[in-house]
């Protein structure tokens, strides 16, 4: 979790009014929601809600219908997709997306793609081998042979070799064992603590909102409750709703 006075931080990440649609259906109707540099930020809500269609319009890989979307004052939304790394944006998707038959370290590679300053690469897979020392000791392996917890930690260090000023992570514990979860959130505050700011969709509301700065509810497209991750932890709806109390 950032330091306290992250609230008097720089805001980096502005979403106003963003609507998209699938044919007829609007599938997210008018959100605005904020992060600020150094924050950790997360979207809770129950499957279906619109939390990955938030963040792939944010990443460029959905148009949005309308609304507008800046990253440090630029305007994304009429950004190709790979262009948006370039301004230091990255999105670790749900499902993990590892390319299987490529060892750790060519998808580490493969995460570096848009950069040409070969020597801060190499010493940055480094970094990500002391981040997650299971892809060192696995570094020469396809990257399909890994498992599930180890794949979802080579998809954050390939992002990671973006250098990003704000990583997006999309369902980060997915059918991990709580023991994996309590580590893979442990890391995500140790990525944190280094400098990039995080936005979250979570569906384990409880370890969410633990490590969050700042949440927002999402519910059939529309925010209906925001607050710091403490208080919207002690908040009866969410309780009741998502914290199975």
């Amino acid at each position: 979790m950032a330091a306290p006075g992250a609230a008097r931080k720089v805001i980096m990440l502005t979403v106003e009014n963003l609507k998209v649609r699938y044919g007829m259906i609007e599938a997210i109707k008018g959100i605005s929601f904020e992060v600020r540099d150094g924050e950790i930020v997360t979207l809770i809500g129950a499957n279906g809600a619109g939390k990955t269609t938030t963040m792939h319009a944010i990443s460029g890989l959905i148009k949005a219908a309308e609304g507008s979307i800046t990253l440090d004052g630029k305007e994304l939304t009429k950004i190709p997709a790979h262009k948006i790394v370039n301004l230091g944006l990255a999105q670790v998707p749900e499902g993990r997306r590892v390319f299987a038959q490529q060892t750790v370290e060519e998808n580490l590679i493969l995460g570096a793609y848009l950069r040409r300053d070969q020597g801060a690469i190499a010493k940055d897979i480094e970094d990500v081998y002391q981040t997650f020392p299971r892809l060192g000791e696995r570094r020469t392996q396809p990257a399909g042979t890994l498992s599930g917890g180890e794949q979802q930690m080579l998809a954050m260090g390939r992002a990671l070799m973006a250098k990003p000023s704000i990583l997006l992570l999309d369902e980060p514990s997915m059918g991990l064992s709580p023991l994996l979860v309590s580590e893979i959130f442990q890391i995500i505050e140790e990525i944190n603590q280094k400098g990039t700011t995080i936005l979250l969709v979570e569906q384990n509301a409880k370890r969410a909102l633990s490590i969050a700065d700042r949440a927002y509810v999402l519910e059939t497209g529309r925010i209906t409750l925001t607050g710091t991750g403490e208080e919207l932890a002690r908040d009866e709806r969410v309780r009741k709703a998502y914290l199975g109390g």
